[in-house]
This record gives structure tokens, sequence and C-alpha cells, in this order.
């Protein structure tokens, strides 16, 4: 059975039916729409991470506790952590935890570089503890984001080998994650000696992901959820930001894609990808704004807040070039920005309507899966 189909390049039911999965950050945004995707397909999740960010959140309304036995812990407890993946023995690592808030790391650097560098530091030596124990992990994804380039606000997308960087302290500390798995990969699980350790390591860069439950703090749709249910208005601080928006199933298909290769091929697809919508869906804050408003109807006000000129919280233009993904990996996305606002919509009123968040979400996932395999037919 496919699960999406590009040519040859496929998201195969087969492959990952009973596969061995080990997620940190399983109970995050991203995380949650990660494993409803994976328990779908008949894969063994085992997830590592604080209790969910926020209240509420996707993770505890889709009941995902349930379905996936869970280690509740800190990143930054090595010992714990290489436990856990001893323990799991998984076949697949797959590593989200982090601290993603731009505006949260100028509150807390310290924690911001603490989880964000040494989380992957410990998720990487755990690996490398674990497999030198005699079980095998065949593939490990480091998740990071398009906010670890240096960004000097071009008008053409970032591309893989583009300097790392960044201003704010989560973007720095993602840079600095994406070079501590650099240096994993070439010190101790070096391509030249594939044959010896037996572990592909790449990371995966994605653009402004958004969709129906995500309640995080300072990102936009969240915000205008929350407004809309408040019947307050929504409050807009960066109008003129321009950011690479995609639904979150957009690069969990990437990562899907890549993990495949990795699994199968090895070392031939170590190292970064990035994972970000087309041009066209390259857009201002006020433009999704303006989109979602017209979506929703009455309810949904916006204004210009207080925060209205660029400061040194934000970029106001970024943009990735997603061209080894599609040429490499086959990957492309699949629901443009119109569709993507539409999603969201359907999926908060489905949800304040009380059905039930788990169902919603699947129901999306197999009407992506669905549009994945009539683009690729």
């Amino acid at each position: 059975m496919l699960l999406g189909n590009y040519g040859d390049i496929m998201v195969d039911l087969n492959f990952w039916k009973n596969k061995k999965v080990f997620i940190t950050g399983h109970t995050g945004f991203k995380g949650s729409w990660l494993c409803l995707w994976l328990h779908l397909m008949g894969t063994k999740v085992t997830g590592y991470s604080l209790k969910p960010p926020t209240n509420p959140n996707l993770f505890e309304l889709c009941k995902l506790g349930e379905l996936i036995p869970s280690y509740e812990a800190d990143i930054r407890n090595k010992e714990a952590l290489t436990q856990a993946i001893f323990d799991a023995a998984p076949d697949i690592v797959i590593h989200m935890a982090a601290q993603p808030i731009v505006r949260t790391s100028y509150k807390n650097p310290v924690e911001t570089f603490e989880v964000n560098m040494m989380g992957t530091v410990n998720v990487l030596e755990a690996v490398r503890t674990v497999t030198g124990k005699g079980k095998p992990i065949i593939a490990v994804l480091n998740v990071t984001t398009d906010k670890c380039y240096q960004n000097f606000e071009w008008s053409w997308g970032y591309r893989e080998m583009d300097r790392l960087g960044g201003h704010d302290p989560y973007s720095a500390s993602k840079a600095c994650s994406e070079l501590i798995t650099d240096s994993y990969r070439n010190a101790f699980f070096n391509p030249e000696k594939y044959d010896i350790h037996g572990v592909a390591l790449a990371s995966a860069r994605a653009g402004n992901v958004i969709g129906g439950g995500d309640w995080a703090a300072d990102r936009l749709i969240p915000d205008c959820i929350k407004s809309v249910f408040k019947e307050e208005k929504i409050k807009i601080r960066f109008p003129k930001s321009i950011r690479p928006w995609q639904h979150v199933l957009e690069p969990l298909h990437g990562y899907l894609i890549l993990l495949q290769k990795l699994f199968k091929d090895g070392p031939e697809f170590n190292g970064a990808w990035n994972f970000g919508p087309n041009d066209q869906d390259i857009k201002p804050v006020e433009w999704v704004v303006q989109q979602f408003c017209k979506k929703w109807g009455e309810r949904a006000i916006y204004e210009i807040g207080e925060d209205n000129q660029l400061s040194p919280v934000e970029a106001c233009l970024l943009k990735l070039d997603c061209s080894k993904a599609k040429q490499r990996l086959g990957w492309y996305p699949v629901w443009d920005l119109d569709t993507t606002i539409d999603k969201i919509v359907e999926w908060n009123r489905t949800f304040e309507q009380k059905h039930d968040p788990r169902e919603i979400c699947m129901n999306q996932i197999k009407e992506y899966i669905e549009d994945v395999n009539k683009d690729g037919n």
C-alpha cells in the first residue's frame, strides 16, 4: 500500500508497519501529528518528552498517551535518555525535543542553549552508546529549523550549504545543533565507516509549520485562534514579515521519505535537508491573517498591534530553497497556503463543535495522503 507516490519515491505502509521508532519531543504540536501518522501506519512508537507545553494541547486531546508508550523526562538528562533508548531498542530515532520559541529564547537564553544544544549532544551520544552495546539503530533524524541559517534578508531561498548562524538565542542554538550533528556524523558515524557503525544521520530544516491543534505562545495561527475563540481582535506584531508557511503534514511527509531512504540506502542520504513551501506560498504575516479572517467569517477581525515595527526579536524575510529534497527525494509540497488555511479553519471549527480531535487529525492525514497520491499519479 502506498501512502504517497512520486515516481519511484513513496511513503510505504509496508516499510513503516511494525518499525520501532523513538521520538523525542513527541508531546509537542508537530510531534503529536507525527505520532498520529505513524500510528495510522502501524509503527511502534516510543516517546520521550516533558509534559505537553500548553493547555490545551494536541497530545492530550488526542489521548495519545493511550496509544504510545512514553517517558516523561528531560532531554538534558543524558542517563535517563540513554536508558530509554536502550530499552526501546528502536530502528529509527527522530529528535524533535526543543525550546522552539524565538521570544522565549530572549527571556531564557541559557535554557534555550542547554535544551537545543546539549539535548542534541545527549541524543547522539545515546545513539552512539546504545549501538555500541549491540542494539542497532539504522537511521537518525535531527529536526531543526529554517532559522538555523544566518539571515541576510536575501530575496532568494537558503540552500543547505549556506552559512549557519542566528542573531537570537533560538536561531543560534539551532545552528549549533546542526553543527553538533555534522560533528557526530564525521567523528562517530562517518560514512566511510558505515559498515562498522551502521548509522545514517541527517537533519531536517522546515519552514513555518502551521495547522490545527496548535496552542503555542507567540505563534501567528494559535494567536488567531485564541482571539477568535475569545471574540477578541487579532493583533499582529509584524505584518510585513515574510515566512515560508506550510501545513504541518508537509515537512512530516518529507521526514518519512527521508528516513526510508536513510534506512535503505544509508549514508547516501546523510546531511541536511530543507522542507518548505513553493515560492508562491511565501507570504507576509498580514496576508495570512487576512485570508484566515476571510475564511473564518464575522468573528475574525484583526488590527496592527503596538510592535508593528521590526525589532531584534523577529527577522523580516526568510525563504528556503528545497531543490535538493525535490530532486533527490522526490518530495514536493502538496497543499498550497490557501488549502492549508482552509484546513486550519476546518480543524478549529470542527473542534469548536466538540468533535473528537484525534478523528479530526486522522481525517486530515487521510485527506493529505489522498492528495499526495493524486499529485503523484
